[in-house]
């Protein structure tokens, strides 16, 4: 028998490529799941990857807000309206836990599932639930989603994270370039020119293509600028999500600032090496089947030489076919599956 799934986590980039072993889990252990997921307009071709996701019902929240009131944005809010009263579902399965996406999981008709009030980053999102859990908060965000999957459904949480992206990766030949993503949403996490152009001499040296992702006008000026004079480096044109993972999936390795597509990298299972200066890579460190390295923390940038070895790190894991796939945190930062990481659930500072 069919068991009918709404999963609802509707944006950003890098945290959709955090559900995804979470997709995986449910196929594994709820037979005939059928997963369908509301996601974002701008970000709806990440979940579209995943082989267990049926259908992929777009929102364009962050459209409609601009004009809430239009007659356009009014007529598209009434047609997902009717889409979701005309379906459904065994579980709603709300892994956001925010006032927007209640919104969601309110007009849709089904057990409403989620997070509980000292689990939920907006706690009010917990009172619109039929069945609420318990999900430490200050844990990864990979497996804080695949934990509350799995209470949802009554599963065990075994194995390493699976993201369902071998499609991508399957019988594809690794090329001699490392992949450069050097700008983010914000200008907080961006890091000195000083720093990556040491790092693009030590990736040069090593025989590495430099290839640079820019998504607008003022990242590919920043781009062009940390690669002028370079031979072997260039900046790719403006590129769909699909173009930019099947790029990935062809590099060595990748080094980036923490962002949705440095994210994306790991997921790929390519060697990946993540810069954190205004974030904590406890909450959000690269996860994946290849060498990942999260360096930096909040407040304290990690410098060249920190980066060069990891690099040097991932470069010799790579080499070695058998190698297993390594997660480099930054020293005291809890592993997911450490001791540490079962301490670091409690910590209660607020907005951590």
């Amino acid at each position: 028998m069919t068991t009918r799934i709404l999963i609802v986590r509707t944006s950003s980039l890098g945290d959709l490529v955090h559900m995804l072993p979470a997709m995986t889990d449910i196929a594994r252990h709820v037979p005939d799941a059928q997963i369908d997921w509301i996601a974002e307009e701008a970000f709806a071709e990440i979940p579209s990857w995943h082989p267990a996701v049926h259908e992929v019902i777009r929102v364009a929240h962050r459209r409609w807000r601009k004009h809430w009131w239009d007659a356009q944005t009014r007529r598209e809010r009434a047609a997902l309206r009717a889409d979701l009263a005309a379906r459904q579902y065994d579980v709603i399965l709300d892994m956001q836990a925010l006032l927007k996406s209640v919104w969601l999981v309110r007009q849709a008709r089904g057990v409403r599932h989620g997070l509980d009030w000292k689990s939920a980053r907006e706690p009010l999102a917990s009172l619109f639930y039929d069945v609420k859990h318990r999900v430490e908060f200050w844990q990864p965000a990979i497996v804080r989603q695949r934990t509350l999957a799995a209470a949802a459904f009554g599963y065990a949480l075994d194995g390493a994270p699976d993201f369902g992206l071998q499609a991508f990766t399957d019988g594809v030949a690794v090329q001699p370039v490392a992949l450069i993503m050097p700008s983010a949403s914000r200008d907080d996490k961006l890091w000195p020119t000083g720093h990556w152009r040491q790092v693009f001499d030590h990736l040069q040296a090593q025989g590495l293509g430099l290839q640079l992702l820019a998504g607008n006008e003022a990242e590919r000026a920043r781009a062009q600028a940390l690669i002028q004079g370079r031979d072997n480096a260039q900046v790719l044109p403006r590129l769909s999500l699909r173009q930019v993972a099947e790029h990935l999936a062809r590099a060595r390795l990748m080094v980036g600032l923490d962002s949705g597509l440095t994210h994306l990298s790991a997921g790929l299972g390519r060697p990946t090496i993540g810069i954190y200066k205004a974030s904590t890579p406890v909450r959000t460190p690269l996860q994946g089947a290849a060498y990942t390295a999260s360096l930096g923390e909040r407040g304290q940038e990690p410098d060249a030489g920190q980066v060069m070895a990891a690099i040097d790190s991932a470069l010799d894991a790579a080499r070695n076919e058998s190698a297993p796939g390594v997660s480099l945190l930054p020293p005291g930062a809890p592993h997911a599956d450490g001791p540490q990481a079962r301490q670091a659930c409690a910590d209660p500072r607020p907005g951590a």
